[in-house]
This record gives C-alpha cells, structure tokens and sequence, in this order.
C-alpha cells in the first residue's frame, strides 16, 4: 500500500521549520531533525534521541524516512568492496568502494537500471525501472563512507558517477544529491571531488553550463568516429560527436571545470593506430585534461574482449608520443564483477 505521507527528507530546512512552528514546536527542533537526517545519517525517528518521545511519535505518524539499506556486500582481493543496496520499494541498485593509497573513490549509481542499452555494459542489458530520488543516491554516498571509515579508517575522498544508469537522464535529483553532498550540513565534500560520468547528452552536458555546476565531467567515449560509437553506444545516433564537442566546449566555457574522457579499449574494434589517430584529433577539439584507457571486462552479454598487453601498451605509447595526456587505469574488482561496465546486480 502506497504511504500518503511525505518523505521527511524531502523538506527543505524552511519548511521544517514552518512544519514545527505549525505545531507549536520551537524553531531550533528544525535544525535537530535536519542535523539527524544529513549529518548523522539518522534512518529512523526512533534514532533521534535528543526529540521527546512524543514529538518522535508524531513525526513517524506525519513523515516516512525510507533509509536505503546495505543488502549485500562482496570484498574483492584488491581490497575494493561492492555493495548492493535495497530501496523502500525493493528495487536494487549497486555501488562500489574503491580503496588506493591516496584516495577513497566511491562509485554510486543514479538510475535502477539504465535505458541507454550500451552494449558493452551489463547494465545496459537491464530495463530502467526508475530513477533513484536525490536522497537515495545520498545514502549510497553515506554507507560507503561508513565502509571506507570501517574497512580503511580514512574518508571517502572521491565520488564518481559511474555505477548503474545514465547521470544526466535523472538530472534533477543528481545536481540535488551532489548539493547535500558537497553542503556543510551534509558530507561537506569538496564538488571538485565528484565526477559525473555521462554516455553523451548533448542538451544536458550544456544545462550543465548553464547551471554552473561545480563538479567535473567526464564523457563515455569508447569510439572516436560516428559509425563506431553507434555500432556500440546507440545514444550516438541522436546526439553524435559533432554535437557531443560543441556541448562540451560549451560546458567549458560556461564552467572552467574538468572534463574528462573515458575509452575502453576493445580488441579489434577500437585498438588500431587509426583509432588512436581519431581520438587525438578529438581530444585536440576539447580542452579535456586526460583520457582514461581502460581495460574491458568482459561480460555475459557482450561479444566484446581486451587486447593484449603490447596492443595496449603500443596504444598508450603512440597517444603519449602526440602529447594527448592518457592512463591506463587497470580495473579493480573484477573477480566479484564490480568493474566498470560489470554492475548488474547479480551479487
């Protein structure tokens, strides 16, 4: 049965203050209840042991607080931790927590599922179901701190939305969760520390601009010409890579912020000299600071499969050789299928 009550966490500090003042509560319990929810990471009324037992009762009989909960976990023996997290409705999404020596990065979702069906990644194999609401993609971002604090006993230093679905097709909750991520009352992480990772939609990479978003931005490249990248992602028939450069450098513009792009490299498909050439002449058309190469990790679907070392190595030589500022990031977390492109909540 669908609750008629509000999620409390959807209340802006004003109007839980109004919401207090209209039942003769002081101004200051406002803050406390805000203070629980963004702070402490309350996911209960119960929890909020500085309320009177009656003022608890009636914020459970007036608002829901439904937490998202850890419903899995799997440790990688490279020390990267993937979690599965159920939501109030049962639906299931995942992230990951991915430990080096100078950084704590975690990897959230934004949609269950995703409805870009790129066909290299598991999750693009999946149905969107729904997006997730900005407050959902906060408790990811929060239960993998606790993880990153408990496993590692350093912070989260770094956010990337990278896990399951499209970023910027669930644009609304995403800037808002990065808001209480980055606010003082909430994470208080530095938005130079979260990357949004996007397959390509060119309107939205411009909103971006125009909203002056303070995080980075990095683009899901994975073929440097039309009728590769379509082959492969399908998102490219409507917005291709003339229009993808244009939004970009209009982000830029609009923004000074980091973009980035990543490439996967597919053996046979994207891994030529010819490739490469392609993908300096783009990187020359956008004031990118890196490109990620990264190693492809096969999944069940896909007829994709990684090169060799010396075909990658070559590849990374001659992109070096022309000045284009490239990294192989080796992928973590394959032997429990929390690499990129492996989320599918199979757990």
């Amino acid at each position: 049965m669908k609750s008629d009550k509000k999620n409390i966490r959807h209340l802006s500090l004003p109007a839980l203050q109004e919401y207090f003042g209209s039942i003769d509560e002081k101004a200051f319990r406002a803050k406390q209840v805000y203070e629980w929810l963004w702070l402490r990471h309350a996911t209960s009324f119960e929890a909020m042991t500085n309320l009177s037992k009656d003022l608890r009762h009636k914020l459970e009989e007036n608002f829901v607080l439904p937490a998202v909960k850890v419903d899995a976990t799997q440790h990688s023996n490279d020390g990267t931790i993937k979690s599965r997290f159920r939501l109030h409705d049962n639906h299931l999404v995942e992230g990951v927590l991915i430990p080096t020596d100078t950084r704590q990065t975690a990897c959230v979702s934004s949609q269950v599922g995703c409805s870009l069906s790129c066909k290299f990644c598991a999750t693009g194999y999946m149905d969107r179901k729904r997006n997730l609401d900005f407050d959902e993609i906060y408790d990811e971002v929060a239960l993998i701190n606790q993880q990153a604090l408990e496993h590692n006993g350093k912070k989260l230093t770094n956010i990337v939305f990278m896990g399951m679905g499209e970023p910027l097709l669930n644009y609304k909750n995403v800037l808002q969760s990065i808001e209480r991520i980055t606010a003082p009352d909430g994470l208080g992480m530095s938005p130079k520390r979260v990357t949004v990772s996007t397959a390509g939609v060119a309107k939205m990479i411009r909103q971006l601009g125009d909203d002056q978003v303070r995080f980075n931005l990095a683009l899901s490249l994975h073929a440097a010409n039309d009728k590769k990248r379509s082959e492969i992602m399908p998102i490219n028939d409507s917005n291709n890579l003339k229009e993808l450069i244009a939004a970009l450098n209009h982000f830029y513009k609009a923004t000074g912020n980091e973009i980035s792009f990543e490439y996967i490299l597919f053996r046979d498909f994207n891994d030529s000299k010819q490739d490469a050439d392609e993908l300096i002449k783009i990187y020359r058309q956008v004031p990118a600071d890196l490109v990620n190469i990264i190693e492809y990790n096969p999944i069940d679907n896909a007829r994709f499969q990684k090169p060799d070392a010396e075909t990658a190595e070559d590849f990374m030589d001659y992109l070096a050789k022309n000045r284009v500022n490239a990294r192989l990031r080796r992928s973590r977390g394959k032997d429990i299928d929390a690499a990129c492109g492996q989320l599918a909540n199979k757990g």
